[in-house]
């Protein structure tokens, strides 16, 4: 027996093919849109660094999770101010400081 019963196998890797995308038909749309860009008829794209944010974070659902169950710090800082206002309510009968 000796090492070949921890010999363990690696799963099959995931490949999910598309069926009903006419790959050539994409890729001259781009060459297309490349040329018009090329000759004028089409304005250059450009660069914005905005447009990447959030784009590898929207995709992973744990960050989005993440997100979605942390309060901003100022709902911190308005939730700690009104808790000291009632705190004071509490400990001296009157609304104001």
């Amino acid at each position: 027996m000796g090492f070949f019963m921890f010999n363990t196998r690696k799963p099959r890797g995931f490949q999910h093919n598309y069926i009903y995308v006419d790959e050539r038909k994409e890729k001259l749309k781009q060459i297309e849109e490349n040329a018009k860009r090329d000759l004028g008829m089409l304005p250059p794209k450009e660069f914005k660094p905005e447009d990447l944010r959030g784009k590898f974070s929207e995709h992973t659902k744990h960050l989005k999770k993440y997100k979605k169950r942390h309060l901003s710090f100022q709902t911190l800082l308005v939730l700690l101010a009104i808790a000291v206002f009632i705190l004071h309510y509490l400990m001296t009968g009157k609304f104001s400081f």
